[in-house]
């Protein structure tokens, strides 16, 4: 969009929900609007307020504005990364896409692996913090920032939130169930904000309690013929493959207009090309296709829809937090149950060229620990997985795979007023009830209790992990070819030993070693690397 009378040119990805309050105000300011949506606002707001102008949006959002008068460019992405933007520098130029795979388009883009990145992603379960990627010629703009760049390429950044994660002293004598009402309306009104659109606004809704407290919260603002999606998959090693039970039990409960796919596992081989090719760097998690095959579905009914990424980072749904109270190494109790394997082990597997003497994941976890403003041990943790583990792992996985179908998905725990709000919340309260308790109190008053009171479930995708049958040839036939070779990222013996038993190296979190070092060979075979 360009703004003639101001001088400026803006290209924006995402969706700003407090648009219509941030026009009014910039409007009662004397400026004068010829559209009716949230671009221009930006544009509008870098005018009236600056650098400054980010710490009023809520939302998702990816900007780079251009300034015809100064020359100046600007580059802003939202607090968690939700929108991605990826860069590509070389003297005298500086390009910028949404996805990787589109820097890569253009060419003249070094795509030699980086030896640090890949460190990350052996270790530190495929997370790969912000600003390095897998290839060493193309980096992603960090979440919670904004930077302007100079006509002459020097640039200032200003990091525009980081919420403390310490007790204010004026709630310190909060009840639970002050804390449960308090955590339920800042949901509502997440829920609410989520709901502006020109389409109707639908749920991914998986049968946990995250997505069925949106489901119970928009049918309890009045949302019509509310529309929610689930997906599941063939069971495999004895292990289910779908959690239809309570998906069901939720789409019965508040009546909604509920769509089940079920997939079996020769469509589930057909989605994989297409999942790779929609991941703009490497990611492990089985449920990436999951995510794309189900929003294929959804799109054809839909394109917007509310999803319940965010919970366990923001309340503490993870099983590595309780280890964590009152820990005097809290940077070894976070690795022990993080980590798929240390850096000695990593040595023995990774290819010589490809070793790096420090272990520079466990350096990045402790150097984030250290920062100040999270004193507790498990709000250390919880600060770090908020921060980088989500931007870099499920937040990036949803969007990549949404959208793949032009589907807009919406994250409601990741309001940032309430994750704010989550952080000044004590340990105790979220960790109560095996997790997520106070999230968990506020939702017994909008949705059934079976589906709150249950062994925490999971996206599962048994075929993924237990790589048996035409999983295992595409694998070992990845992993064999003549480019994977050529690269030589892993030692050979390693790699016999991955083969000779695929369903016996399972990482700490139930993660397949096998699938992990293969969705790095396939991804970088399917974009040409």
């Amino acid at each position: 969009m360009v703004d003639a009378d101001l001088g400026l040119t803006l290209v924006f990805n995402g969706c700003i929900y407090n648009y219509p309050e941030l026009r009014a105000e910039l409007e009662a300011k004397g400026y004068r609007f010829f559209s009716h949506g949230d671009t221009e606002v930006i544009l509008k707001a870098w005018h009236a307020w600056g650098v400054d102008c980010v710490d009023r949006l809520k939302g998702m959002f990816a900007f780079v504005l251009h300034e015809r008068d100064t020359d100046r460019v600007v580059m802003a992405r939202d607090r968690f990364g939700i929108k991605p933007l990826y860069l590509s520098e070389a003297p005298g130029r500086l390009r910028f896409a949404s996805s990787l795979p589109a820097l890569l388009r253009g060419g003249d883009v070094d795509t030699t692996i980086d030896p640090v990145a890949l460190h990350s992603y052996m270790t530190f379960h495929a997370v790969v913090p912000a600003p390095r990627t897998i290839l060493k010629g193309v980096s992603k703009f960090p979440a919670a920032t904004i930077r302007v760049i100079e006509p002459d390429g020097t640039s200032t950044d200003r990091r525009y939130w980081n919420p403390p994660y310490d007790r204010a002293p004026s709630e310190a004598g909060l009840s639970a169930q002050e804390w449960r009402d308090r955590v339920l309306e800042s949901l509502r009104e997440a829920v609410r904000r989520r709901m502006v659109s020109d389409v109707p606004v639908g749920v991914l809704l998986s049968g946990g309690v995250d997505s069925s407290v949106i489901v119970g919260l928009l049918a309890e603002m009045g949302q019509k013929d509310l529309m929610t999606f689930s997906v599941g998959f063939e069971s495999a090693n004895g292990e289910e493959g779908d959690e239809f039970v309570y998906s069901d039990l939720i789409a019965r409960h508040f009546g909604t207009d509920h769509h089940k796919i079920f997939v079996r596992s020769d469509r589930l081989m057909e989605a994989l090309p297409g999942t790779f090719a929609a991941m703009s760097e490497p990611m492990v998690s089985y449920d990436n296709v999951g995510f794309y095959l189900l929003s294929q579905e959804v799109s054809q009914h839909i394109k917007v829809v509310q999803s319940g990424q965010g919970a366990d980072e923001v309340f503490g749904g993870y099983h590595w937090y309780p280890p964590l109270v009152g820990s005097d190494d809290p940077l070894a109790a976070y690795s022990r149950a993080f980590f798929d394997r240390d850096h000695l082990t990593l040595r023995d597997q990774l290819a010589d060229d490809w070793v790096i003497d420090a272990d520079v994941s466990r350096a990045f976890v402790e150097e984030h620990f250290a920062q100040p403003g999270a004193s507790d041990p498990v709000d250390k943790a919880l600060r770090l997985d908020s921060q980088v583990m989500l931007v870099e792992d499920p937040v990036k996985r949803v969007d990549n795979m949404t959208m793949a179908w032009g589907l807009e998905a919406r994250v409601p725990f990741l309001d940032h007023d309430l994750v704010e709000l989550a952080a000044r919340t004590p340990p105790e309260h979220k960790l109560r009830d095996g997790g997520k308790g106070v999230l968990k109190d506020a939702a017994r008053l909008v949705i059934p209790h079976e589906v709150i009171d249950r062994k925490k479930g999971y996206f599962p995708v048994p075929a993924l992990k237990y790589i048996q049958g035409p999983y295992f040839d595409m694998v070992r036939d990845a992993l064999s070819s003549q480019a994977a070779r050529e690269r030589g990222l892993f030692r050979q013996d390693y790699l016999d030993r991955l083969f000779a038993d695929p369903t016996g190296h399972i990482t700490p979190l139930r993660g397949s070693e096998l699938w992990q070092v293969a969705a790095l060979e396939l991804w970088l075979q399917t974009h040409g690397v």
